[in-house]
């Protein structure tokens, strides 16, 4: 059936609402740990630990679930190849519900100890190899059912959908910090994290309304169905796979760097409050919601990868400018470098990246070689991301250093980028 037609635009909505929706629950409980690691986990669950080293412990278990998400994209890479990317994406909402469900309810420090900090640590495992098998899941749902001349486009929806994660998540974090700050402290910070349970609810509801992948259907027909995925793309793609994890890295490094890192820095060094270095994230979460899916469609008229080479260049262009910008201590210009930060460069990169990485991989081997170089990049930039700059901060001074961090990222990515395959717009 012609695209343009009812049937195949109400396939396409549904498609990418289903894809969007479930990529912003899943983003919404993984970053509510980053918020609460910034905000609240140092005192809960280190509070033997003086306040800098507490700050390094939380982030050091807010990394465990990002060092998590390659073993999450192997597993759910696995069985997205072998059994299909539907039944796989539903199960990942479901564990990462449960996980996060199960953050909110547990004792802290004073109410049994260390063993808070270790029940803590493992849900954020959990949280971790959830989310590596989703986000690779989502965007080939939304890229392999997309029309030819609209795959950067529909592949950068489900990107759409972790700004809006990031947006419930702050929000609510912005609400619930409006409560008395020993109230908030005591149960006020639970309950984003209990309200994912309906939120899930939801999702799964939306995931079962979709088809099969065409793309995975075809592969069954074909009996070209890879008994071992992983290992036929570390043996026969090992090129792309590093490619696509030397061009996550500058992205993926950059928003863990914002949305976690500098709403520690900026409570902690320049003064603001808590709300103050919320709303900047929030701001530029917003901003995303428009600017990312706009890069995407950008994408499918002047090119995937040019695209994503002109958004890696631009980041190791401004990176530092832009991390100046938000240690000079005045809150307008924190805000406005985070919004530039967030809404732009990394839009620029986000957006065209599903389209750009489906093309590196064959359909059989697709969920497997996206999930697993994006979330071993994520584990490299986004686990380590805070823990870096912290360091960096701490020994050099000042922010700027974490500028220089993030341009060197950026030329590597673009290095990366140009090493891959184009795309069919390019």
């Amino acid at each position: 059936m012609a695209h343009g037609s009812p049937t195949v635009d109400r396939r396409m909505a549904r498609v990418a609402f289903a894809s969007m929706a479930g990529t912003a629950i899943e983003a919404f409980d993984f970053l509510a740990y980053g918020t609460a690691a910034a905000l609240v986990f140092n005192k809960l669950f280190f509070p033997s630990l003086d306040s800098a080293t507490g700050t390094l412990a939380a982030f050091g278990a807010f990394a465990s679930g990002l060092f998590a998400r390659p073993l999450g994209g192997i597993l759910f890479g696995h069985f997205g190849d072998r059994v299909g990317r539907k039944s796989i994406l539903i199960a990942s909402l479901v564990l990462m519900g449960l996980c996060t469900t199960l953050i909110g309810l547990l004792p802290t420090y004073d109410d049994i100890g260390i063993w808070a900090a270790v029940l803590l640590v493992a849900l954020r495992i959990g949280q971790g190899v959830s989310f590596g098998g989703e986000m690779g899941g989502a965007v080939l749902m939304a890229v392999e059912h997309a029309p030819p001349k609209s795959k950067s486009f529909y592949g950068s929806l489900p990107q759409a959908g972790a700004p809006i994660g990031i947006l419930l998540s702050t929000g609510a974090f912005a609400l619930v910090n409006l409560l008395p700050n020993e109230t908030f402290l005591q149960w006020g910070w639970r309950i984003p994290f209990l309200a994912s349970a309906a939120l899930i609810v939801i999702g799964v509801f939306i995931r079962m309304k979709v088809e099969e992948s065409p793309d995975f259907t075809a592969v069954q027909a074909q009996r070209k169905v890879s008994r071992l995925p992983v290992r036929d793309v570390l043996v026969h793609h090992w090129k792309p796979l590093l490619l696509a994890i030397g061009g996550k890295l500058a992205e993926v490094t950059l928003v863990y760097t914002i949305i976690v890192f500098s709403i520690s820095y900026a409570t902690g060094n320049l003064g603001f409050s808590r709300a103050d270095a919320l709303n900047a994230v929030m701001i530029g979460s917003v901003c995303q919601i428009v600017t990312i899916p706009l890069f995407g469609w950008l994408g499918d008229r002047v090119g995937a990868r040019r695209l994503y080479i002109a958004g890696t260049l631009l980041l190791t262009v401004m990176a530092v400018p832009l991390f100046h910008a938000m240690g000079t201590g005045s809150l307008p210009i924190y805000t406005a470098a985070a919004v530039v930060a967030l809404a732009l460069n990394y839009a620029m990169i986000f957006g065209p990246q599903s389209s750009l990485y489906a093309a590196q991989f064959p359909p059989e081997l697709r969920y497997s070689g996206i999930s697993i170089g994006i979330q071993v990049a994520a584990a490299i930039g986004g686990g380590l991301a805070p823990l870096i700059a912290a360091t960096l901060v701490a020994r050099l001074g000042g922010i700027g250093s974490v500028g220089i961090y993030l341009s060197v990222l950026g030329l590597i990515g673009a290095v990366s980028a140009w090493g891959m395959k184009p795309t069919a717009s390019d």
